[in-house]
């Protein structure tokens, strides 16, 4: 830097740079996707062979408009959607370049009307590209949480119309119960949940979180006998007398995590069809965990999570 000359801001990465790019030109969104993807080393999704090419025009040698590419080992065309969650889609892959920056630097999160503004897109196509985005960033690895987790549950559905015996709070509440376990600094872990009894959590909790864990709760009766569980214990806070935090027992982090979600639904979208509240959900949990990143490193991220996953609308017959 010159001597005199002011810096204002940080130099983002280059991710970041390379994103306006990708969201305005289409040739360079599919460039900037097989980067992340393939790297250098472009490779068959079908048969993993990485004897590939380039399939480009013979007068020109400029690539087709398609941008496939071609395998030598099984004779099969494919492009950089094969294989993910943007396979078969006719939506231009700027556009998904779009969604997926958006919806990775918003803290709580972009709504599919929000992106048919920004794009042109139909609403109908907004949503479709918003689900598969959220199912991209979906967690498949099933890594159990560790150390001390907290759990808690809280129910999604709006704020009442009118306040009355039909509009309770907690369990009286027609809202959909929504269960969530959270590692102390680590990761988050929230899902639709049938109903809040103690077979429902506790099978939740045991497929979720490690045997060895200590676990933090409040003074709900359907979390008796965790304690006996978990070689790290159980520990219990009272909200019902006031009591929030007791030394380091609280489950303070979970209720931050559930604030989040509140606020995205509240703020953001409104209102969330019940069949679809998971996919919001993993939205959520995918930004928790991947608060300690930059933006560009959490949507280079979510774009390469893309691969190996595919959401149909309806299971294809067997």
């Amino acid at each position: 830097m010159a001597k005199g000359q002011v810096r204002v801001g940080g130099d983002k990465s280059d991710t970041v740079q390379n994103l306006p790019i990708a969201c305005s030109d289409e040739g360079a969104a599919v460039h900037f996707v097989e980067q992340l993807r393939w790297s250098d080393s472009p490779a068959c999704p079908r048969c993993a062979s990485a004897d590939v090419y380039q399939v480009k025009d013979r007068k020109t040698g400029a690539r087709n408009a398609d941008f496939r590419w071609r395998c030598r080992g099984c004779s099969q065309f494919f492009t950089i959607r094969t294989g993910s969650v943007m396979e078969e889609s006719r939506i231009p892959m700027r556009h998904w370049c779009w969604a997926f920056w958006q919806l990775c630097s918003s803290k709580k999160g972009i709504s599919a009307k929000q992106i048919q503004r920004q794009t042109g897109l139909s609403y109908k196509s907004a949503l479709f590209l918003m689900h598969r985005v959220r199912f991209a960033m979906c967690d498949m690895e099933g890594v159990k949480l560790s150390g001390t987790v907290e759990a808690d549950e809280t129910y999604v559905g709006g704020k009442p119309r009118n306040k009355g015996p039909q509009n309770k709070r907690g369990r009286g509440t027609k809202k959909q119960p929504v269960f969530g376990m959270v590692e102390r600094g680590g990761r988050v872990r929230t899902q639709v949940v049938a109903n809040v009894t103690s077979k429902t959590l506790k099978c939740a909790i045991r497929e979720v979180v490690d045997n060895q864990a200590r676990i933090m709760t409040d003074e709900l009766s359907v979390y008796r006998g965790l304690g006996t569980e978990f070689s790290g214990g159980h520990e219990v806070v009272c909200h019902g007398l006031g009591e929030y935090a007791r030394g380091d027992a609280h489950v303070n982090t979970m209720e931050s995590v559930f604030a989040l979600v509140k606020r995205g639904m509240y703020g953001v979208y409104h209102s969330v069809s019940k069949r679809h509240l998971h996919r919001y959900l993993s939205e959520f949990d995918y930004r928790w965990n991947t608060r300690k990143m930059e933006d560009g490193q959490r949507t280079a991220q979510a774009i390469r999570s893309a691969a190996g996953k595919r959401l149909m609308y309806r299971e294809p017959a067997a």
